[in-house]
């Protein structure tokens, strides 16, 4: 017995032994670095913590920057910072302002103070690393549309009816007083040149029914379309049908009304000819002071609208034709007409309207109803393509103060940016030029 307690005493010396020769003292990091930044959630500052924040090392001051600005409205003045290390520090604080605070973890503070510096020192003492912290905020409303006069009168009023598209990357107006027409220019929509007088097109000529494809105008009447590539110098081709109108330009192709009131058809004019497409309107349909529109659809269909306008009767319309075109059937593809209004009656009467594609929503401006009562200076957004309009939040979109309300002006988008030009209403023509912009379509 006592000689398997000696047994026993050896081998546990040993183990012991074994384990005090393998074991190690920890020691302390000598490493100074930031591994990640943020803030806390705070329910009253929405998207606080959703900031995402870049460490950028270098050889001196670190810096520490956010790349996406937070939303607009973020206070910074109550915030609990969160930072993580690559190895726990001796030390950290935080330099804000002329005020320096040691760091506990649980800080509240205000990063509204600049500059902001961090200090960390490492666990050994030994090291030291300096992060500049820069936090930015979008100073700007994202959801706010500037508005801003460009032009407060191209000509001096006389009366006159206007066209303005886009041609050749210039912005061209042409105005019929009832005696003449003239054409003005202009690459911005802040300074315009006379361009004079246009020769080559019909007694009668309406203008507000040209179109552009960007490089050449439109103008249907009787048995003739009439082009121009400037404007001023117009061309007459005869053609097999009767135009009643120009409708639009659209997936390229310059499309038109052609037949009479018991038979009219959409027809598109390629090289010279025209021809019928097939598409039949089963109601009434506008041959004047319609808005028209193109744009795509969620799923990157091409469509347009023809909003308005008056019959052939006189009639002020409600109606809102529908345009898409499908790939299918293969493999020339298929065009669709159908008007949205059959079973919505509740969608004004309107004429003189403009229409535009803007930030995935249709915009509509001014126009007159079937009382000859002006819409006003509302602005009237469609999010679903035309199928329901409600009025913009005024204190996110509203025109200038100088804007009257009005019917037949021009709305072009171009750049980012809504032009609106010209109109009239029942005593006084305008020529003005203004420009809408939403703050966030850039971002």
């Amino acid at each position: 017995m006592r000689k398997f307690l000696y047994i026993f005493i050896g081998i546990f010396t040993v183990i012991l032994s074994s384990c005090e020769s393998s074991s190690t003292t920890t020691q302390p990091s000598s490493v100074a670095q930031l591994s990640s930044f943020g803030f806390a959630s705070n329910d009253s500052m929405p998207g606080l913590a959703a900031a995402v924040f870049t460490i950028e090392e270098r050889l001196d001051t670190g810096l520490v920057w956010n790349k996406d600005s937070m939303l607009f409205g973020t206070r910074l003045d109550s915030v609990v910072p969160r930072f993580t290390f690559v190895a726990t520090p001796s030390a950290t604080s935080l330099q804000l302002g002329d005020t320096t605070i040691r760091l506990t973890g649980y800080d509240t503070l205000n990063f509204n103070k600049t500059p902001i510096y961090l200090t960390i020192k490492s666990q050994d003492g030994t090291n030291t690393k300096v992060y500049e912290i820069r936090t930015t905020v979008h100073t700007v409303d994202p959801d706010l549309y500037e508005w801003t006069t460009l032009c407060s009168g191209i000509y001096s009023p006389d009366d006159s009816e206007q066209r303005v598209v886009e041609l050749n990357d210039a912005f061209v107006m042409i105005a019929d007083n009832g005696f003449e027409h003239a054409v003005y220019s202009s690459a911005d929509g802040a300074t315009w040149n006379t361009l004079g007088t246009p020769t080559g097109l019909p007694a009668g000529t309406k203008v507000r029914q040209m179109i552009s494809d960007g490089t050449t105008l439109y103008y249907g009447q009787g048995n003739a379309i009439y082009t121009s590539s400037d404007a001023k110098t117009w061309t007459a081709h005869t053609v097999s049908d009767n135009v009643v109108t120009m409708l639009l330009y659209w997936n390229g192709l310059v499309w038109a009304l052609v037949g009479s009131e018991d038979n009219y058809e959409l027809a598109t004019y390629e090289a010279g000819v025209l021809y019928r497409t097939g598409l039949q309107p089963d109601g009434e349909f506008p041959i004047s002071d319609f808005a028209a529109v193109t744009f795509y659809s969620p799923s990157e269909r091409e469509r347009a609208m023809i909003i308005g306008g008056f019959a052939e009767n006189g009639r002020s319309l409600n109606t809102q034709w529908h345009l898409e075109y499908s790939e299918h059937p293969m493999p020339n593809g298929s065009y669709r007409l159908e008007e949205f209004n059959i079973d919505r009656p509740e969608f004004m009467s309107l004429t003189g309207a403009s229409v535009v594609s803007y930030n995935n929503q249709l915009l509509l401006f001014g126009g007159i109803d079937d009382q000859v009562r002006y819409l006003g200076r509302d602005i009237y957004i469609s999010n679903d393509e035309g199928l329901n309009w409600i009025k913009a939040d005024s204190t996110k979109n509203q025109l200038p103060e100088a804007y009257q309300a009005r019917q037949k002006q021009n709305a072009i988008v171009r750049d980012n940016y809504i032009y609106l030009f010209g109109g009239q209403d029942s005593k006084h023509t305008y020529s003005d030029v203004y420009r809408g912009h939403l703050n966030s379509i850039d971002w």
